[in-house]
């Protein structure tokens, strides 16, 4: 079942969460999350932005969300996605009905513009995100320094 957040499960996002964030160049964060800070994301993005997640008999597969693109107010009919499924749970079509669970919410709330920032190379997320209808928007090389290397960034769009 797809649901809405709250900060109740800021535990199980924790445990989806840090693995990327130990072993992966997913995302650019270096030190794990504790509950009690993914607990407080919770509340500020949810003040403004969508947050999913897939509940599954209790148990949380994956979450996904949006966030402030830029600051300034032009850019307020804009978002900026993310997606993490428990490593277990990839491949499995979560990820693609929970990431269009989000978009459907984003139009519905009336936002223009979703972007995805991607660590480059990811072709699994390369390809959720071209299925979901989102194209390739740009490419910045060497934006990012983790586990000793650079790390390039694209950025996949889709008008909602």
């Amino acid at each position: 079942m797809i649901r809405p957040v709250t900060p109740a499960d800021a535990q199980a996002l924790v445990d989806i969460y840090n693995p990327y964030v130990r072993g992966t160049t997913i995302t650019f964060e270096e030190e794990p999350v504790t509950a009690e800070e993914m607990a407080g994301r919770i509340v500020k993005v949810t003040e403004a932005y969508p947050w999913l997640v897939w509940d599954e008999g209790g148990q949380i597969l994956g979450y996904a969300y949006s966030s402030v693109w830029r600051a300034r107010a032009a850019y307020r009919y804009s978002t900026e996605t993310a997606i993490y499924l428990s490593m277990e749970h990839g491949g499995q079509g979560v990820g693609t009905r929970l990431y269009q669970a989000l978009l459907d919410d984003l139009r519905r709330r009336g936002f223009h513009l979703a972007l995805g920032g991607l660590a480059l190379p990811n072709d699994p997320s390369v390809r959720l995100h071209e299925r979901l209808g989102f194209r390739k928007a740009g490419h910045m090389r060497e934006a990012g320094w983790k586990f000793g290397r650079w790390i390039d960034v694209g950025f996949w769009e889709l008008l909602l």
